[in-house]
C-alpha cells in the first residue's frame, strides 16, 4: 500500500549498526565489499547473457568511429581519446582543417597509458589551463584514482614534456589557472585551514615562479562556512581582468574584481545571479530570482541582461541595464558561450533546444537563430573565446549525435562529424507525455518505445530532478543495442528540481519542497501504467547521484510500483549527509539535518532511516565507488547492509574500487557496470530474478 510522505516516520532506532561503513578504506569496511561485490558479480556476470553484453557495451565505449569531440584553440583542435588500445586516453591535438576530414592526423600530447606505466599510478586527465597567447604551456590536472582530488604540474605541449622545475602541487581539490607565464592564481584547499567545511578551496593565492607553494601570496578569502572560494582570469579583447568568486552555496554568490591597488571590488549584482559573461565591456547575466537594477530595470529569470562593465571600473558606479534576452514561458536558458564578436545562447524550448547569436551594435543588442536542425537536443560544443570558430552537437533518442562547425561565428555551417548509428531505430518512435503530479502540476516526460508496441513490456524508468540539472533528448548506443533493440521501453522524467524549466522549476523542489520531485516521479510511473505502457511488474527504475536519493526514496515511498530499482553513487542518509564530506556543499538545495526544522522534512524522506521489514521491496541493485569524493561511498553501503538485515534478500550491492563518481578512467568497469544493470533489470523485469 502507498504511504505519504506526511505520514512515514523514521526508523526508531536511535544507533546506526552501520556506522562502521562510513569508513571509506576500513578493512572490516572493504572485506564487507569485497564480499557484497562476489555475490553480485556471481549472479549478474554469472547470467548467460553477460559476457556478450559486456562486450558490446566495451565495443561501443571504445570504437574508434566514436565523434572526437573537440574544441578549437589558435588554429588547432584539442581532444581527449580513449578506445581498446588507449584505455586511460590520449590527449591529443589536430589542425581545424584536418580536424574536419573523415581521418584527422592526430598528434599526440600526452599517452596517459604510457604515462601511468611509467609512474606506476593510474592517472586519470583531468583538464589543463592553458597559457595566453600561445597556449602551448599548460598546467596539467591528473587524479590518481578518478576522484575530483587532482595533482597538478606544468607541462610544455611543444617538447611534450613536464617542465622542469616548474610549477607542481600534490593532489587536492584545489583550483589552477594562470596570471602570466610566471604567475599562478590558486584557489587553494592544501591544509585545513585553506579548506571550506565542504572541502573545497577558501582561500585564492598568487604563486610566483620560483617561490615555494607555501609562501604564494594570499589576495582573497571566503568564509569557512561558504561552499569555496576562486580566481580566474578573464579576456575581453585586449583587456584582461582577475575576477574573484566567493561561492555561498550552489546558487549564490559574490564576484569580485582585483583592481591594480590590491582592492577587491565586489560587482553589485544580486547573490543568485547566473549565467555571466564578460563581451565587449558588457558584463552579461541572468537572476535566479526577480531584481530590480538601480536604473529600474526588472529582471527575471530565464531573461539575459548586462550592464557597461568598462563604465563601472571606471566610476564604481552601476549605471544603466540592457536587456539581451526576455524571458519567454517554457523557454529557458542551458548556458552561455562567446567568441572573439559573437554571443551564444543556448535555449531549452519544452525541452528541446535551440540556439540564438548576439551582436552588439551601437550600445543596441540584436538576436538571431542559429540554423541548426530542430526538435532535438542541441548543444554549443565549443565557441573559440580567442578566434570566430564554434561548434554545435545535435541528437535526439533515436538520431545518432553530429558537430555542426562555424568558422565564421555560425554565419556558415557544415556538418563535420556523425556517429555512425549504434542500434536499429526504424522501428522505434520517441514521445512526449505528460503526467499530473499530486499538486495538480504537469510534468513532461519522453518514452521511446517500438512504434507497434502492444501491451506492457519492460520499461526504464530514468531521472534526476536537482540542482538546476535539465535531463535532455539523447543518443546512447548501449541503452539502443541492449535495452530498446529487446522491445523494452526507456522513459526520461523531466521532474521539478531540475533545470527543464529555468529557476522556478527548480525551485518548486527546494529543501521543505523536495517530496515534489518523488510525487512528480510516482506521478510519471502511474501514468506509464495507466497508458499501458508498463504494469509495476516491468517497470524498472534508475537515478545517480541526486537521482540515486530520487529511486531510493521512490523505493520506500511506493515499492508497489516498481518491479526493479537501480540506485547509483546515491545519497540515501539524508540526516547524516553533511556529515560525510564534501555533503555540507548541498544545504542549499537539501537543508540542514543540524537545524530542527530541516531535519523534520529531511527525516520525512530519507531513504535509509525508512527501510522497514514488511515492506515487499522489488529487487535492487545498489552501486558506489570506493573512491568516489563526491558522494561518499558509506551512503550506498549502509543501505544495501539495512536492506539486506531487514530480510529482502533481493538487494545486490556493487563498489567499483577505481574511478571517482562519474567513473572516469578505464572503460572496461563502465562497461562491465552497464552490462550488469541490464542483465539485473532484464531478469527482475521478465520474472528471473
Amino acid at each position: 500500500m502507498t504511504k505519504s510522505a506526511t505520514s512515514r516516520q523514521p526508523n526508531s532506532a536511535t544507533e546506526d549498526p552501520f556506522l562502521w561503513l562510513e569508513e571509506r578504506t576500513g578493512k572490516e569496511a572493504l572485506d564487507w565489499v569485497h564480499r557484497q561485490n562476489a555475490v553480485t558479480t556471481g549472479e549478474l556476470q554469472g547470467d548467460p547473457s553477460y559476457q556478450a553484453a559486456f562486450q558490446t557495451a566495451l565495443d561501443l565505449m571504445t570504437a574508434e568511429d566514436n565523434i572526437a569531440v573537440g574544441s578549437a584553440l589558435n588554429g588547432h583542435v584539442y581532444n581527449f581519446w580513449q578506445d581498446k588500445t588507449n584505455v586511460l586516453g590520449l590527449w591529443r591535438r589536430t589542425t581545424v582543417a584536418s580536424y574536419k576530414t573523415e581521418k584527422p592526423q592526430w598528434e599526440t600530447i600526452i599517452d596517459f597509458d604510457s604515462l601511468s606505466a611509467k609512474e606506476g599510478v593510474k592517472w586519470v586527465f583531468s583538464g589543463a589551463s592553458r597559457l595566453y597567447p600561445d597556449f602551448t604551456r599548460c598546467l596539467l590536472s591528473l587524479s590518481p584514482d578518478g576522484g575530483d582530488a587532482s595533482e597538478m604540474r606544468e607541462f610544455d605541449i611543444d617538447t611534450k614534456s613536464f617542465v622542469e622545475g616548474g610549477f607542481r602541487a600534490p593532489a587536492s581539490k584545489s583550483g589552477f589557472g594562470w596570471l602570466d607565464k610566471d604567475t599562478v592564481i590558486v584557489s587553494a584547499a592544501f591544509e585545513e585551514d585553506e579548506k571550506t567545511q565542504s572541502g573545497y578551496p577558501r582561500v585564492v593565492k598568487l604563486w610566483r615562479r620560483g617561490t615555494r607553494l607555501e609562501d604564494a601570496t594570499p589576495i582573497f578569502e571566503a568564509q569557512k562556512q561558504d561552499l569555496a572560494a576562486g580566481g580566474s582570469l578573464e579576456f575581453d579583447g585586449d583587456k584582461r581582468h582577475l575576477f574573484l568568486t566567493r561561492t555561498l552555496d550552489f546558487f549564490a554568490s559574490h564576484s569580485f574584481l582585483h583592481l591594480p591597488s590590491g582592492e577587491n571590488r565586489r560587482i553589485p549584482l544580486p547573490d543568485d545571479v547566473t549565467d555571466t559573461a564578460l563581451f565587449r565591456d558588457q558584463f552579461v547575466f541572468g537572476v535566479r530570482s526577480p531584481w530590480t537594477a538601480p536604473d529600474g530595470t526588472l529582471c527575471q529569470p530565464d531573461g539575459l541582461y548586462s550592464l557597461d562593465f568598462a563604465r563601472w571600473i571606471e566610476t564604481d558606479a552601476l549605471g544603466p541595464v540592457d536587456i539581451v534576452l526576455e524571458p519567454a514561458h517554457r523557454v529557458s536558458i542551458a548556458g552561455i558561450a562567446r567568441t572573439q564578436d559573437r554571443l551564444f545562447i543556448n535555449l531549452m524550448d519544452n525541452v528541446r533546444g535551440k540556439v540564438v547569436v548576439c551582436e552588439r551594435n551601437d550600445n543596441t543588442w540584436s538576436l538571431e537563430p542559429v540554423a541548426l536542425p530542430e526538435n532535438g537536443n542541441v548543444g554549443i560544443a565549443h565557441a573559440e573565446h580567442f578566434g570566430s570558430s564554434v561548434s554545435f552537437s545535435f541528437t535526439d533518442f533515436l538520431t545518432p549525435s553530429s558537430i555542426i562547425w562555424s568558422d565564421d561565428d555560425g554565419a556558415t555551417l557544415a556538418t563535420v562529424k556523425s556517429q555512425p548509428a549504434r542500434f536499429d531505430a526504424s522501428s522505434l518512435v520517441s514521445e512526449q507525455f505528460e503526467a499530473r503530479s499530486r499538486d495538480g502540476t504537469m510534468i513532461p516526460y519522453f518514452v521511446v518505445r517500438r512504434r507497434d508496441q502492444n501491451g506492457p513490456v519492460p520499461t526504464l524508468l530514468y531521472g534526476y530532478g536537482g540542482f538546476e540539472v535539465p535531463l535532455l533528448p539523447g543518443y546512447a548506443g548501449v541503452r539502443g543495442r541492449l535495452w530498446l533493440e529487446k522491445g523494452n521501453a526507456y522513459v526520461q522524467a523531466n521532474i521539478r528540481g531540475g533545470g527543464e524549466f529555468g529557476p522556478n522549476w527548480h525551485q518548486a523542489a527546494l529543501k521543505a519542497n523536495r517530496q515534489n520531485a518523488f510525487d512528480d516521479f510516482a506521478a510519471v510511473a502511474q501514468d506509464l501504467v495507466k497508458r499501458g505502457i508498463a504494469t509495476p511488474a516491468t517497470l524498472g527504475i534508475q537515478g545517480g547521484s541526486n537521482g540515486g536519493l530520487l529511486t531510493g526514496v521512490s523505493l520506500t515511498q511506493h515499492p508497489e510500483l516498481f518491479g526493479a530499482v537501480i540506485i547509483d553513487v546515491p545519497l540515501l542518509d539524508m540526516l547524516r549527509y553533511t556529515e560525510l564530506p564534501p555533503g555540507a556543499s548541498w544545504m542549499a538545495e537539501y537543508g540542514d539535518p543540524a537545524k530542527p526544522e530541516d531535519a523534520a522534512w529531511l527525516a520525512a524522506y530519507s531513504p535509509y532511516q525508512h527501510v522497514e521489514t514488511d515492506a515487499a521491496y522489488p529487487p535492487v541493485l545498489l552501486t558506489t565507488s570506493t573512491a568516489d569524493d563526491r558522494v561518499h561511498p558509506g551512503h550506498a553501503r549502509k543501505m544495501a547492509g539495512r536492506l539486506q538485515a531487514a530480510g529482502h534478500a533481493k538487494t545486490l550491492f556493487f563498489e567499483e574500487t577505481e574511478g571517482g563518481h562519474g567513473g572516469r578512467g578505464d572503460r572496461r568497469p563502465q562497461a562491465a557496470q552497464a552490462a550488469m544493470k541490464y542483465v539485473f533489470l532484464q531478469r527482475a523485469l521478465t520474472g528471473v530474478a
